[in-house]
């Protein structure tokens, strides 16, 4: 391992796997994801090893020619009309990760880390079209994971056995105009504002498995790692309809024989079942030539088992069915696919760079905006010391066209543009 080609290349190798997972903006990998899963620093030769980084995405989602196909329940900023037919629906975010990472005897390497892979934030306001849609919708998550690796010598390098397990805590909330209610003179709304809130929290243990095989000397490593579904159990939280009275809802909107119309008014104790989805990752890198490094990787996200999530009234007897439903989110994912690849060059023994190309495809069908990204990403290392490496990174792609159609509303979007850009140290003891 301190043989002359493996360290002529050894700070590309370390920065590839930068350039393939931190520096690109994988909230766009579809679905719920942002930060995903990372355990690239498990495979750092020092003894001990920490890092922590930053990336900060801007994706510019634009709704264009929307249409309210069911007036009735609301439109615009008062419920009655005026409200405008294209919005900005995106917000920028940062996505934060730290890990330690420690080595026992030549064997065996643990590493624990704290991340943020899944979260969204959709918030096109109160004055659209799409107002009985979304008025804004957040999610958020906290993932706490310990992993360890078993290595052994194999033919001309190393094998390595992967297994680790992780608790997960996924959170949030949605606002929507649920009845138009008109505001009085002065712009008091006495009578509440139409708009219902769903908040709502979950958590659960996952595990990860995996093997790898790697060869210093070319700086070559293969790894397959699968993670597993998470089940958040009972997600509770509140249906918050306090800003919609029942008198003032149109029988046409809600029947007086309705379940949801006894909701009205109140706040809800709220329960529902969801699990976050599996993936299976494939990554590769090797040297080419002195000081050049090629990296490449191949990840699979189940994401189409989150099609309606519904939520019933706690102590509610009988199963949660679309009859006797509180509400229920419509997400209707398919499976996500993200393709990259990329090529890494040091420079001196300070400074490494390297560049790739990432592919992913949309998850949403019928309903989101969820549509293929291409994005491209560079990134630069630089070493002051053999302990102390610091890298920085940018993305810019395409979030490609679509359009949407659900039961509230329909509307278009183009090809609109993502940046990001990231930060992150490593010491190594």
């Amino acid at each position: 391992m301190d043989n002359a080609a493996f360290k002529s290349i050894l700070g590309v190798g370390c920065l590839s796997l930068a350039a393939a997972t931190m520096m690109v903006p994988a909230a766009h990998a579809g679905g719920l994801e942002r930060g995903g899963y990372n355990i690239d620093l498990l495979f750092d030769p020092a003894r001990f090893a920490s890092e922590a980084s930053v990336t900060y995405v801007m994706p510019q989602r634009d709704l264009e020619n929307v249409v309210d196909v069911n007036p009735s329940n609301g439109i615009g900023a008062n419920g009655l009309g005026s409200g405008a037919t294209s919005v900005r629906d995106s917000e920028s975010y940062a996505i934060p990760r730290i890990g330690f990472k420690a080595a026992f005897g030549e064997s065996v390497d643990c590493m624990g880390d704290y991340s943020q892979p899944w979260g969204a934030h959709s918030n096109p306001g109160a004055d659209w079209m799409g107002a009985n849609s979304n008025i804004e919708t957040k999610i958020h998550s906290h993932n706490f994971a310990g992993t360890c690796s078993y290595k052994m010598q194999a033919g001309k390098g190393q094998f390595r056995f992967i297994g680790g397990v992780f608790h997960q805590e996924v959170g949030g909330f949605k606002e929507r105009l649920v009845a138009p209610i008109p505001t009085l003179a002065g712009g008091t709304d006495a009578f509440g504002n139409g708009v219902g809130r769903l908040d709502l929290e979950g958590d659960g243990i996952g595990w990860r498995v995996g093997a790898a095989y790697e060869i210093p000397e070319i700086a070559f490593r293969a790894s397959l790692v699968y993670n597993s579904e998470v089940d958040l159990g009972d997600i509770t939280g509140t249906l918050d309809l306090r800003q919609v009275p029942g008198f003032v809802i149109p029988t046409s909107l809600l029947p007086a024989d309705s379940p949801q119309r006894l909701l009205l008014g109140q706040v809800i104790n709220v329960s529902g079942n969801q699990k976050m989805p599996d993936s299976l990752e494939f990554k590769v890198q090797s040297g080419i030539a002195p000081d050049w490094l090629a990296f490449g990787s191949v990840k699979w996200v189940d994401w189409s088992q989150l099609q309606t999530v519904r939520f019933c009234v706690v102590g509610m007897p009988g199963p949660c069915t679309a009859a006797n439903q509180a509400t229920s989110l419509e997400l209707l994912y398919r499976d996500g696919w993200t393709i990259s690849g990329g090529l890494g060059h040091k420079f001196n023994d300070q400074w490494s760079g390297a560049a790739s190309i990432n592919w992913d495809r949309g998850t949403s069908t019928t309903v989101g905006t969820q549509s293929d990204t291409w994005s491209f990403s560079a990134g630069a290392s630089y070493t002051p010391t053999k302990n102390v490496e610091l890298r920085f990174g940018g993305v810019v792609g395409i979030l490609t066209s679509g359009s949407s159609t659900d039961s509230q509303i329909t509307y278009d979007y183009g090809n609109d543009f993502v940046g990001a850009l990231s930060a992150s140290a490593r010491v190594k003891f």
